[in-house]
């Protein structure tokens, strides 16, 4: 993708499948995967070198999902990629299904790790993107993390470890929506100066505001160096519930579920005549 048109009638597509998921099985964090639409739609679009048809192939560039309860967006950018078919998003926390409320690994193709419990992503990207450097091996390794998953003392080990091995090979993606399940990420837990922070851990920080998800492309696609001695990170920022007017940081829909009908078309109808990104 290459245009706002096209990402952000992606973005519109996406948002439905979350929407219609969660009408279908009463669960499922709506706002929290709105939020991550657009980075997973750069990643996938425009940046990831990956092998649909053979999701192991050793070559490939590897994506965790670190705030593993935005999965509901990366379940449909899965999709309709090709992992596997449309028809098990509609079978999301079933018995009879492969898609868990958090991602796991072996059962989701396309899933390169198991996440959930917040803090845990960014030191199994670490990991692997070591790995890459001694087997020489040249893919690289993507982890977006939320922001209030920044509260995690394990997410600046990580950081640490990232930077003192020199992982230019490593990219951190954080969903800097501003919002956590009950309150403002700045009332619960200040971040700021965020960049700052990551800048004084060793990393080569950017920003990119994701009404303009092609600034995120230009970033990934031209301004990172991935044979760089820093580990890279992109602060995205992004709006929880983005996409529909009422749900835009309302915190009522962190885990609003068991949708009646007429919540479900409302949904569906604001997502197709407002849209996003703006």
């Amino acid at each position: 993708m290459s245009n706002i048109t096209d990402y952000t009638s992606l973005g519109k597509e996406v948002r439905k499948d979350i929407v219609e998921i969660v009408s279908r099985a009463g669960r499922g964090h709506i706002a929290s995967a709105f939020s991550l639409v657009e980075i997973l739609n750069v990643l996938y679009e425009d940046v990831l070198k990956i092998n649909t048809k053979d999701p192991l192939d050793p070559t490939r560039d590897r994506y965790i999902l670190s705030k593993g309860h935005g999965c509901l967006a990366l379940y449909s950018v899965l999709a309709r990629k090709g992992y596997f078919k449309k028809d098990h998003l509609y079978k999301f926390c079933s018995f009879d299904g492969i898609l868990g409320g958090h991602p796991e690994r072996d059962r989701v193709p396309g899933v390169e790790a198991s996440t959930g419990s917040l803090g845990h992503g960014m030191s199994l990207g670490v990991g692997m993107a070591l790995n890459s450097k001694i087997d020489k091996n040249p893919y690289r390794v993507f982890v977006t993390i939320g922001d209030g998953e920044s509260n995690e003392g394990s997410t600046w080990e990580a950081a640490l470890s990232a930077s003192k091995h020199k992982l230019g090979n490593f990219v951190v993606l954080i969903d800097y929506n501003k919002y956590q399940s009950y309150d403002k990420v700045s009332e619960v837990l200040n971040l700021e100066p965020y960049a700052d922070k990551w800048t004084s851990f060793g990393f080569d920080v950017h920003e990119a505001d994701m009404d303009h998800p092609e600034i995120l492309s230009q970033i990934l696609t031209k301004k990172i160096n991935y044979n760089d001695e820093k580990p890279h990170l992109i602060i995205c920022h992004t709006i929880k519930g983005k996409g529909i007017s009422f749900t835009e940081n309302n915190l009522d829909w962190h885990h609003k579920s068991r949708l009646k009908p007429e919540e479900t078309k409302a949904l569906i109808d604001a997502i197709m005549n407002e849209g996003a990104p703006s």
